[in-house]
């Protein structure tokens, strides 16, 4: 079509879900000064475009259903949008977390989703896309489509499992538009002028950007570094050829037992190539059916065969390695195993505490133990990306601007990984793009829900996660927000956790209560002041429910302060809905900290309800 042509939004397309009970746009160009006939649900709408051929249209009172059909004419041009819902949008927002597919979590769910179908709740993905200018009109591109049993496992996690609770609730069409980016800190999502009045130290990175020979030069430069990193390592590799083959003679090879991290041996200085080989035998009963290789977490990149055929291979650290593949590559007697890992720029790893095993039906032969290993290639460390959709203001321009006409009944957000290096003004940052996000769709107030950071990382190391936690604990002083705690469902070696099924679901415990008015408990005890007795200190919380318990024995996790500010561990317990904490270290205690480390192992005080309280700290914040 030419001249008359209508276009519209890749949001306004089949399979939509428009937001119920409040004014739904739809939007679109035409030829200028035309006249235009928006037909929806026995309604005619006329709208004439302006000089720039730009037309909108308000459709009001639309009752939760469908599936509908719009049609859209120009004169001699029409538009046909098919299998539309009626029913609530919501918007994903954040990282990785969030982004996280439900391919990603199998381990947990296969046997629950492979035959998932429900036409009801419905899922866009938004492109990745940045712009440092200014804010863009329109998205790039995206399509709708609906929970079955091949589209699901793009869907995300959280968000499914989110819409299935609320479905199954309010048997009201649910729509998700995911919008989280991988590795985005917090300042990404704000717009520039919020930025630069607020956040100046961010402004220095932002004009950078707005450079966009410097944008193009820099991902030139990169691109071609990367490729000839990885070609010079091909060539230097001394088993590039030979050393996954299960002929191949590896009775020369070191040994090393795995999982481990390769911190402290010779390996933990090798930027290249590792190859690693472990011999298993079979007998003639092995299963007939596909074959799962299950090899953990690895870092960084691995390439890996099994009998000398290639049967998966992974870029980068963070996916856990479950590679799929035929019986018959398998044979009776002996098989082999063979891993090339590549370590660009981290200590290399087989992460401790995963799954390593080859599944075949209902047999599993465990893969841990005894490996052999040889250098491949000794390079240089292979510098890190600059990830452009990670700097200020990118990624709010180009991803969520563009959505500001498509209404909305609230956002969920899963982030604050990226902002844990330097997490002292998180809970403003927050705030601003709550306050950010909310002008842009000019909807009010409308639900923020959010997931507090689960537990990561070496329950030893530095508080920095413990810190962000506690900012995102006070944002809940930002009206109409709620905030599920997650401390109990992570993975102290895994910054992505499988369970997002409890994620999802204690956020729509929060949707009930703040979009939905239901009056439930929809979250585990949150610190809400303290009281000292002497030399104890009595702590006080909302969301108690029907009462506190700990699991297990006594609580743990609990430490209190001397006037110097040093902190003891403390003896901590339940009376009535309150919690008294108490030392025999202090005679005059000052402050009270709860599960404060980035991987709080022991943290046991949760309601009656099943819901875990959330870590704090009854200090001021500088």
């Amino acid at each position: 079509m030419t001249g008359n042509s209508i276009k519209l939004s890749p949001l306004i397309s089949d399979g939509m879900v428009l937001q119920r009970n409040t004014p739904v746009k739809i939007w679109g160009s035409a030829a200028a000064n035309k006249n235009l006939v928006l037909d929806f649900i026995n309604k005619n709408y006329k709208v004439k475009s302006d000089e720039n051929g730009y037309w909108e249209v308000v459709l009001n009172n639309l009752s939760a259903g469908g599936p509908y059909t719009m049609m859209i004419t120009c004169e001699n041009h029409r538009k046909v949008i098919s299998d539309i819902l009626i029913g609530d949008v919501w918007i994903l927002g954040g990282q990785s977390n969030m982004e996280l597919p439900i391919l990603r979590t199998l381990d947990l769910y296969e046997g629950e989703v492979k035959n998932a179908k429900n036409s009801n709740i419905r899922h866009f993905v938004v492109p990745l896309s940045y712009n440092f200018h200014k804010p863009k009109e329109d998205i790039s591109g995206g399509n709708w489509t609906s929970v079955n049993s091949e589209d699901i496992y793009e869907f995300s996690a959280v968000g499914y499992f989110f819409a299935k609770v609320i479905y199954e609730k309010y048997k009201v069409p649910i729509g998700l538009i995911r919008t989280a980016v991988g590795g985005t800190p917090a300042e990404a999502w704000l717009s520039e002028r919020t930025l630069t009045h607020r956040f100046k130290r961010f402004k220095a990175s932002l004009n950078r950007c707005k450079n966009d020979e410097y944008v193009k030069s820099t991902i030139e430069t990169e691109e071609c570094r990367c490729d000839k990193w990885y070609s010079k390592m091909d060539k230097k590799d001394a088993g590039f050829n030979s050393w996954f083959s299960e002929n191949y003679d590896d009775s020369s090879w070191d040994t090393i037992n795995l999982p481990r991290s390769f911190r402290g041996t010779d390996l933990e200085e090798i930027r290249g190539s590792i190859w690693f080989r472990k011999e298993i035998n079979l007998n003639k009963h092995f299963a007939k059916e596909d074959v799962k290789l299950i090899l953990g977490t690895l870092v960084d990149g691995d390439e890996t065969y099994v009998n000398g055929v290639r049967v998966g291979s992974t870029g980068y650290r963070y996916p856990p390695r479950r590679y799929s593949f035929p019986a018959e590559i398998l044979k009776e007697g002996k098989n082999v195993i063979t891993v090339r890992l590549i370590t660009t720029n981290n200590i290399g790893s087989f992460i401790k505490d995963m799954p390593y095993k080859l599944v075949l039906g209902e047999h599993e032969i465990d893969l841990t133990g005894t490996w052999k290993y040889c250098v491949g290639a000794r390079m240089e460390e292979l510098k890190e990306f600059t990830f452009f959709q990670y700097k200020p203001t990118g990624v709010y321009n180009s991803i969520i601007y563009p959505l500001r006409k498509y209404n909305i009944k609230g956002a969920l957000w899963y982030q604050g990984e990226s902002n844990t290096g330097y997490p002292y003004d998180y809970k403003e940052i927050f705030r601003s793009v709550i306050e950010d996000w909310r002008n842009t769709w000019s909807s009010g107030e409308f639900p923020f829900l959010f997931v507090q950071l689960a537990n990561y990382e070496d329950p030893n190391d530095s508080s920095m996660w413990a810190y962000l936690r506690e900012q995102q604990r006070r944002s809940l002083e930002i009206p109409n927000t709620g905030m599920a705690v997650s401390i109990d469902i992570g993975e102290y070696n895994e910054l992505h956790p499988q369970n997002k099924k409890a994620v999802g679901e204690r956020l729509a415990l929060w949707a009930m209560n703040k979009a939905y008015r239901e009056n439930l408990i929809c979250s585990g005890p949150i610190y809400k002041y303290s009281k000292k007795n002497n030399d104890k200190i009595q702590i006080f919380f909302d969301y108690v429910g029907s009462g506190l318990i700990s699991k297990g024995c006594k609580l743990k996790e609990f430490t209190i302060s001397d006037k110097d500010g040093r902190f003891f561990k403390a003896d901590a317990v339940i009376e009535g809905d309150t919690v008294v904490v108490s030392s025999k270290e202090i005679d005059n205690p000052v402050h009270v900290r709860y599960a404060w480390s980035n991987s709080p192992e022991e943290a046991n005080l949760f309601n009656r309800e099943g819901l875990p309280a959330s870590p704090f700290t009854t200090e001021e914040l500088e």
